[in-house]
């Protein structure tokens, strides 16, 4: 699986496109909007710089990118002088032309919302690449911010790529019961590597007292068995077993697929940090959300479990569409995600359930 060609958020503004699918990561942003401001505060006031730059890692498509940017000026209100370049990064596929499509609007909305005033100068440009290389100069960028990326690994782990024989975790796409430790042990390494590699490649690009802040899937319980995202996959592995079933995929389709993803502990991102001795760990904590991005309530009642059944599988396929696609064929999407909806809303029925999503706060050393 090449992740720079595979990998990509469901293009356009068709029903099942992230576009149009993407309130969960919204919330997300809404969520964490204090701490951006805190970060972006403290760089004007503390590394005082002539002006800022400020690069959206994983920054995907639709309203979501344009919000953080906005919430980012919003911020600023105390500096309005001073520029702002935005760099707005994502893989080579990532649908681009959508953002830059609504730009001009973008900016009509943020003139008026200064309406009496006037918003810092800003500029705005798209930067393809994978945040698992190298992507700005030595000592250039003031903050990182990255939302609901960092659970994606930048390949599978070893061992598990689909030419690799035999199958080591058959009739599973993620960690769950009947995955060995072995194949644990492969996520876990993947993990670390990766992390570190992110940790030391932004070091390199921010400059003195740079901040990020990092928002993304994880799980709140230790056990690697028990954690959110293990459910939300086997649920996704029952559906295409049953497309299996149904002589719609070959069975040997489901034991070579694997998704490269992994939701850490808040303790194994804090190990990680900590080995990597590049950053001060400003604040770090977990914070639930709905699997059912509309689902607004803090309680533990699933109101109508097949049209939540019907809004987690649409949020999910505008996320692992291409991806699934590229591996199973894309002629049985459809079925596969309306199995998926089903099967979400019998789950639901017996336990509503949440994702764990964790928020870094961290300070270049």
């Amino acid at each position: 699986m090449k992740m720079d060609t595979a990998f990509h958020m469901a293009k356009g503004e068709s029903e099942s496109s992230y576009s149009n699918n993407s309130r969960l990561q919204r919330k997300a942003l809404l969520e964490t909007k204090q701490v951006l401001e805190k970060a972006v505060k403290e760089i004007c006031s503390s590394v005082l710089p002539p002006k800022l730059v400020v690069a959206d890692l994983g920054c995907s498509s639709g309203e979501n990118t344009l919000i953080f940017v906005s919430q980012a000026i919003d911020a600023m209100s105390d500096s309005q002088q001073m520029e702002v370049q935005f760099f707005l990064n994502d893989l080579p596929e990532n649908d681009f032309n959508y953002i830059f499509r609504s730009l001009g609007n973008f900016k009509e909305s943020i003139a008026a919302e200064h309406k009496g005033g006037t918003p810092p100068p800003f500029y705005i440009a798209g930067l393809p690449g994978s945040y698992y290389t190298r992507l700005f100069p030595s000592q250039s960028v003031h903050l990182f911010h990255s939302s609901y990326c960092l659970h994606w690994r930048s390949r599978l782990p070893d061992g598990l790529d689909v030419n690799a024989k035999p199958y080591l975790n058959k009739g599973n796409i993620y960690i769950a019961k009947t995955t060995t430790l072995s194949v644990v042990k492969l996520y876990q390494e993947l993990f670390e590597t990766d992390l570190l590699l992110f940790l030391k490649l932004r070091h390199e690009e921010l400059v003195s007292g740079g901040q990020m802040v990092l928002t993304f899937l994880g799980r709140k319980n230790e056990d690697v068995y028990k954690g959110d995202l293990n459910h939300l996959c086997g649920l996704l592995a029952q559906s295409v077993q049953s497309l299996v079933h149904k002589g719609l995929v070959q069975e040997e389709k489901l034991d070579a697929f694997n998704l490269p993803v992994y939701g850490p502990s808040v303790d194994e991102v804090m190990a990680v940090v900590r080995k990597s001795e590049l950053f001060n760990l400003s604040s770090a904590r977990l914070f639930g959300s709905n699997w059912d991005p509309y689902d607004d309530s803090g309680d533990r009642v699933v109101q109508d479990s097949l049209q939540s059944g019907l809004n987690v599988a649409k949020s999910i396929r505008a996320v692992m569409e291409p991806l699934f696609a590229s591996h199973f064929g894309g002629d049985v999407l459809d079925e596969l995600f309306r199995e998926y909806a089903r099967n979400v809303a019998k789950h639901l029925q017996r336990e509503k359930t949440m994702y764990s999503v964790i928020v870094l706060f961290l300070q270049r050393r």
